[in-house]
C-alpha cells in the first residue's frame, strides 16, 4: 500500500504533467459535462461546507487550514485528509492560491426557467468567457440576491476552479442554469411574463430611466463583442450605462455591480408602490 497521504490517482480535470502557464483547462469544458466541482482557497471550501445541498467527496488540507475549519465550522461532513502544501499544488495549475485548502464536490442543484419563482432579479451571461470576470460576478450577483445565473452550455466557463475562487464563496448562494440556447431560454422567460433587460454600451435607454417590474432577467454580453444580435432581439430594451467621466466603458464585472444595483433598486421601488 502507498505510504503517500492520499492516493496518487490524479482527477481528470488534472492539467497534463507538463504543461504551465495555461488558464485553468476545466473552465472552458461544456457545463453540462462537468460531473466533479472544485473547490481550492478558504471561502469556496468553508462556504461550501457550510452549504446544506452541496455533497462534499473529499478535502485536502494543511495542518494549519484543518484546525482552522474546525475552530470555526465545528463539526465537518467529511474528515479531511491533512497533506503537504506542495500536494494541493500538483493538483491546481501554477500560482493558484489555496490556502491550504481543496475539495471535491459534487455539483450544485440547477435550477429551470419553470422553477424560478420569479421574486428576485434572475442574471444571463451571454458568452461570457473568462472565468475569473464570471467569478467575480458570481460574487457581485451573491451580494445582491439573484436568484440564478443563466449561462450557456458552450462558450462558458464551467462552475468550478478558478472560476469558484473568483467568486469567493458566492458560487454557493447562486446557482447556475446551464442552457443549450440563450435565446430560446429568454423566449421562455417572456412567454413567463419576465422583463428581459439587455445591457449595451449602445442602448437606447439610460439604464436608471428603464421602469423595471418583477420577476426581471438582466442579460450581459461579453466584452468586446456585447450581446449577440439574437440575444437583442429577444430583450423587450437594451438599457446602457452613461458615465459621466472620460472612460466611457467598463469591466463586464463592474458594469454587473452598477447595473446589478439599478435593477435590484428599480424592483424594489416598482414592488414598493
Amino acid at each position: 500500500m502507498s505510504d503517500r497521504p492520499f492516493p496518487s490517482r490524479k482527477p481528470k480535470f488534472q492539467r497534463p504533467h507538463g504543461k504551465s502557464g495555461r488558464r485553468d483547462p476545466y473552465a472552458r469544458r461544456p457545463n453540462f459535462e462537468i460531473d466533479t466541482t472544485i473547490l481550492y482557497g478558504w471561502h469556496p471550501v468553508a462556504e461550501a461546507l457550510r452549504n446544506g445541498k452541496r455533497t462534499i467527496r473529499r478535502i485536502l488540507a494543511t495542518e494549519n487550514s484543518a484546525r482552522r475549519l474546525s475552530e470555526e465550522l465545528g463539526t465537518l461532513p467529511i474528515e479531511p485528509e491533512i497533506v503537504r502544501p506542495d500536494e494541493i499544488n500538483r493538483l491546481l495549475e501554477p500560482d493558484a492560491v489555496h490556502q491550504g485548502l481543496y475539495a471535491e464536490a459534487d455539483p450544485l442543484p440547477s435550477p429551470s426557467v419553470d422553477t424560478l419563482s420569479g421574486t428576485r432579479v434572475v442574471l444571463a451571461l451571454d458568452q461570457i468567457t473568462d472565468p475569473h470576470n464570471v467569478g467575480a460576478i458570481v460574487r457581485t450577483a451573491a451580494a445582491f440576491d439573484v436568484e440564478a445565473i443563466i449561462t450557456t452550455a458552450r462558450h462558458s466557463p464551467a462552475a468550478t476552479g478558478v472560476l469558484a475562487k473568483s467568486a469567493s464563496g458566492g458560487l454557493e448562494h447562486v446557482p447556475f442554469m446551464i442552457v443549450r440556447n440563450l435565446g430560446d431560454a429568454l423566449t421562455a422567460l417572456g412567454e413567463r411574463g419576465f422583463q428581459r433587460i439587455g445591457l449595451d454600451s449602445t442602448g437606447e435607454t439610460n439604464l436608471d430611466e428603464v421602469p423595471i417590474t418583477l420577476p426581471v432577467v438582466l442579460v450581459l454580453g461579453s466584452e468586446g463583442k456585447g450581446l449577440r444580435q439574437r440575444t437583442r432581439d429577444c430583450c423587450d430594451v437594451i438599457g446602457r450605462l452613461d458615465m459621466p467621466g472620460a472612460i466611457k466603458s467598463l469591466n463586464v464585472s463592474n458594469a454587473a455591480a452598477i447595473s446589478l444595483y439599478a435593477v435590484v433598486k428599480g424592483a424594489a421601488r416598482t414592488t414598493a408602490k
